[in-house]
């Protein structure tokens, strides 16, 4: 059931109001006053309507506040709201948390359960172990030292052949044709890292024992246990994700191996370098035949050619001003899609630079906002979206779904995009798990310095990623690559998923060969159902193979093998 497009408001006249700790607090306290004394589960229901709503009213002024900081980091106006958030969140999360245990503690639980759902009260049980008052401290300074990170990237002024570049700009030359133009893009890039390395390792350190400590204060050994309740893992654990790491492992690492030897043979080269992994042929990769309005007009196309209600819900997202894409300075990098709550609208952030990999993100992004804009019809906002991993299959799968339209935006170029969009796929896979896999190891021995942390990535590195050789980058070369990886900082154990759902996209692209409009029906469906289930759950009922099943990479494999005649 597709949301409807009917009296959605202007991005641009969409106001929050501010809150305050006091105000916070009256509020809350009037939400749970009503939960507590409701003498029935209906009642008990009705009382969760001011909840819901407050939930969407202060979820709002999160979302826009944080946008506005992401796309200025130098608004002084935008920076102190975002120090406002930073400093409320966690006491948000506190009271959520207190409205949550009534509900996991209420006398009409089983009741509650039959008309709410039992996978709310998974969620709500797993978010109640992950926070309590003791911790708020934890949360406020951690929010402080996401942002230093955020800041400290966007800050980035890389003087490159005569002119200026942030980080997302100056990735535009990592990926053309003349090697000489990569290599010296990648020594800029990893340049400025090296300057500012210290501050990375500063932040990060902190950031690594203040949730340590966190986690010794909620009865855990480490964070690790910790980060998956924070993560809402409610039907699989760190079992399961060893076993899918030893999978890639086994299956993955093998092919990603074999297709770094034909891209070599491809170039001409004896060896590849870290300068030379984004391109797959002498040409260099294709690029979108436009700038960013003339890619917008093409998209409304492809959306309205796909059917099954994106074309008008696209067609809303851009009138009514619900994108930015276009990369600038001070812009926080990289793209997200968040919601706005009272409008029940997403919003779709990136930073286009004349690359493929803006229709990779751009498509990416919207895959997650028409699930959020499909999901809103779910009364309770914990259906809105799903977990993280089960998120991830629907931006990752509209990538793959969108296949038949890329002439749209690269004309005879689209099957070398095809192409080189399917190698990526399966070499990130790797590189996802080795991210994961670090962020393991970094909290199993949360006392580490930084320069045991860079041998850790640097063995992550031999083991997912053997074929990468960073030549005379010698920052990236001694462990540094991990530290501009976002998730690392701002979102720990927030990288699995990415590769657990490409396992799932994969899955989608098979079918879709076999039967393009079942496949996009079957998308559109599991869109619907936002997260009112469990990520084996959702997986299952879109007629997908999970990740945690033994083989359940083998016959995706088989089919890219044959379609790469390796």
């Amino acid at each position: 059931m597709v949301t409807t497009t009917t009296n959605i408001p202007d991005f641009d006249s969409i106001h929050t109001r501010t809150p305050s700790r006091a105000s916070i607090e009256e509020e809350y306290a009037v939400v749970l006053t009503a939960l507590e004394g409701a003498t029935s589960a209906d009642a008990q229901i009705e009382a969760l309507e001011g909840w819901n709503e407050l939930r969407a009213k202060l979820g709002t002024w999160s979302s826009m506040t944080s946008l506005k900081f992401s796309q200025n980091t130098s608004d002084e106006t935008a920076r102190q709201e975002n120090e406002l958030l930073d400093e409320l969140s966690p006491l948000i999360e506190l009271y959520n948390v207190r409205v949550e245990r009534v509900l996991l503690e209420s006398p009409h639980r089983a009741e509650l359960e039959s008309k709410l759902g039992a996978h709310a009260f998974a969620l709500w049980n797993s978010h109640t172990q992950s926070f309590r008052s003791e911790i708020e401290g934890e949360k406020v300074e951690l929010n402080k030292l996401s942002t230093q990170y955020t800041e400290l990237r966007a800050s980035a002024k890389i003087d490159f052949d005569g002119e200026e570049y942030n980080l997302s700009q100056l990735r535009k030359f990592y990926n053309v044709a003349d090697r000489d133009v990569r290599h010296r893009a990648q020594k800029a890039t990893w340049a400025w890292v090296e300057e500012n390395g210290e501050q990375f390792d500063k932040i990060f350190d902190d950031m690594v024992k203040l949730r340590h400590q966190a986690a010794r204060k909620l009865g855990f050994e480490n964070f690790i246990e910790l980060g998956y309740h924070a993560m809402s893992r409610v039907d699989y654990n760190r079992d399961d994700v060893e076993k899918f790491r030893a999978e890639v492992r086994r299956v993955i690492v093998p092919l990603a191996a074999q297709m770094r030897e034909v891209q070599a043979r491809t170039l001409g080269l004896d060896e590849l370098k870290a300068w030379d992994l984004g391109v797959y042929d002498l040409q260099g990769n294709p690029e979108p035949r436009g700038d960013h309005d003339w890619m917008v007009e093409r998209a409304i196309e492809m959306f309205d050619e796909i059917g099954h209600g994106m074309g008008e819900f696209f067609r809303a997202m851009v009138e009514k001003h619900y994108i930015d894409l276009k990369a600038r300075q001070n812009k926080a990098g990289g793209g997200f899609c968040t919601g706005i709550d009272d409008a029940k609208m997403p919003y779709v952030f990136a930073n286009f630079n004349g690359t493929q990999g803006d229709v990779e993100v751009f498509t990416h992004e919207i895959g997650h906002a028409f699930q959020y804009f499909s999901s809103t019809h779910h009364d309770l906002p914990d259906y809105h979206w799903p977990t993280y991993e089960s998120a991830e299959i629907h931006s990752m799968s509209l990538e793959f779904l969108t296949w038949p339209h890329m002439e749209k935006f690269f004309g005879d170029d689209a099957e070398r995009f095809r192409r080189i969009h399917l190698m990526d796929g399966i070499i990130f896979i790797p590189y996802g798990v080795a991210i994961d896999h670090f962020q393991h190891l970094v909290y199993e021995k949360p006392d580490a310095t930084p320069a045991e942390r860079r041998q850790m990535w640097r063995e992550m590195e031999q083991m997912y990623l053997p074929w990468l050789d960073w030549g005379d980058c010698d920052y990236a070369a001694a462990g540094g690559r991990w530290q501009l990886q976002a998730h690392v900082f701002g979102m720990p154990f927030y990288y699995i998923d990415y590769t657990l759902a490409q396992s799932c996209a994969l899955q989608f692209w098979l079918r879709a060969e076999a039967d393009a409009e079942e496949a996009m029906q079957a998308y559109v469906e599991l869109c619907d159902r936002g997260g009112e289930a469990p990520f084996r759950e959702l997986v299952s009922s879109a007629g997908l193979i999970s990740p945690f099943e033994e083989g359940c990479l083998e016959g995706v494999v088989e089919r890219v093998r044959q379609e790469l005649e390796l």
